[in-house]
């Protein structure tokens, strides 16, 4: 019986998802279990596997299109089952020995389900390991080989240990990932690799720029089409920021008792072999003690309802070279600060390696973009919808301060900017839950372990 591959719901607010790529083609054997595409909703790439096993036909959604979940992109045939009526199948594979050219690089390694399972449970990554079956496909005498030290023909196969944003965006700019250096765990290839091989490519010297007068072309115009992460990102903020009346309130919190305060978990995190505690961690936390008393910046407007959250859910906004992601702290004012610590560093490098999971982006009440590291002094960000509020954190800088006798003193000084949706929190309500928390992060105090 014919199985349907559909378009999943991984979120609980997606309506639709985007077809990155397939790692298995028309005509080709899966197994139940088995990645055979990569979609990409708002928030995340991920790997999608076969529903059952069988021969996988009449694919009808090709990378780049943008599918309505729960639409039908696919079947999971028997052996000598044909396509549903109604269902034109795409052109069976031509009975041919294997192709002398390599497949296109930036998939899935062909290996066995037998090399697969061996492969696994001894820690070899497959991307390194020579395949000498058809189509350069690895298999288990290929593994255990590897394994035991000794060397196989050569596979010509020239596939790629790739996250799924990496293979996208050597896609989108023209780079073989054959030739990219991967820096990821065991030598996976992440964005950020193929966005340094792509502008190496093309850093040359500038010749001189010609008069307006005599350019009789736009050739040195570059056009990146606006897909995937980055149309998603502006659809949404263009939504938030046409349909949410922001308001906005800015502070500036003296940050000398944080620093020392943080400068003593350090101390303790580093006697205990815990995670070092990031400036983000403690302002996590700060956050999630102050909205405990504020539910109104921790709601959502639903129809002609507003929904005050019970749970305090804190989204971290991290930049990735193709758009910007949020990963979710649950719980966080449960939780102490070396645990949100260790939390934001794990969500942080697994966004930046295209690993992260439906589950880590979803369910977020509230926001904090911390644009400090990178120097911004102060800035206003968008909400992320639904949620009522988003934290803006700029750079914490020396100022000259008089103190209460007149004398003038140097103190760390950081601004932050909330803004709130106007149509669930007042002007006064939103004023108080900042200045709320400039006190927790002027008497870190407050805060527990």
């Amino acid at each position: 019986m014919a199985t349907k591959v559909i378009m999943p719901k991984v979120d609980m607010d997606q309506a639709t998802g985007t077809v990155v790529e397939w790692l298995k083609q028309d005509g080709d054997s899966v197994r139940a279990g088995e990645p055979i595409l990569v979609i990409e909703t708002d928030k995340v790439a991920i790997e999608v596997e076969a529903p059952a096993t069988g021969i996988l036909r009449g694919i009808s959604a090709k990378p780049g299109d943008v599918i309505p979940i729960a639409t039908t992109i696919a079947y999971i045939l028997e052996p000598g089952e044909a396509l549903p009526a109604g269902e034109m199948p795409a052109p069976a594979p031509a009975a041919a020995p294997p192709p002398l050219e390599p497949p296109s690089s930036g998939g899935e390694v062909l290996a066995t389900p037998v090399a697969r399972n061996v492969a696994a449970s001894s820690g070899l990554d497959l991307g390194a390991v020579a395949g000498t079956g058809p189509r350069g496909k690895v298999t288990r005498a290929d593994v255990e080989a590897a394994l035991a030290g000794r060397p196989t023909a050569p596979a010509g196969d020239g596939r790629v240990y790739a996250t799924p944003a990496a293979r996208r965006l050597a896609r989108e700019q023209n780079v073989d990932l054959r030739a990219v250096s991967g820096s990821g765990p065991k030598g996976r290839v992440q964005a950020a690799d193929v966005l340094a091989t792509a502008q190496a490519a093309t850093a040359a010297p500038t010749p001189a720029p010609m008069p307006v007068a005599a350019s009789a072309s736009l050739t040195d115009l570059e056009v990146i089409p606006l897909q995937g992460m980055r149309r998603t990102i502006a659809e949404r903020m263009t939504a938030s920021y046409q349909s949410i009346p922001h308001i906005t309130f800015t502070v500036r919190v003296d940050m000398t008792r944080f620093n020392e305060a943080r400068e003593q978990l350090n101390a303790k995190a580093q006697a205990t072999g815990g995670e070092r505690i990031s400036a983000t961690a403690m302002i996590v936390k700060a956050v999630a003690s102050t909205l405990t008393r504020h539910p109104f910046l921790n709601a959502s407007l639903q129809g002609e309802e507003i929904h005050l959250r019970r749970e305090i859910n804190v989204g971290v906004a991290v930049a990735l070279d193709e758009g910007l992601i949020v990963p979710v702290i649950r719980g966080a004012d449960r939780k102490g600060v070396a645990e949100i610590a260790a939390e934001v560093n794990d969500l942080s490098t697994r966004a930046r390696e295209g690993r992260l999971v439906p589950s880590d982006v979803s369910g977020g009440t509230f926001t904090v973009s911390n644009l400090g590291p990178f120097g911004v002094e102060q800035f206003t960000a968008i909400i992320n919808p639904p949620q009522s509020a988003i934290l803006a954190v700029g750079a914490t800088q020396l100022e000259a301060i008089p103190d209460e006798d007149g004398h003038i003193t140097a103190r760390p000084i950081m601004r932050i900017t909330l803004s709130a949706d106007h149509r669930i929190v007042d002007g006064a309500v939103a004023a108080r839950f900042i200045s709320d928390l400039k006190m927790v992060l002027e008497t870190p105090v407050l805060l527990s372990w």
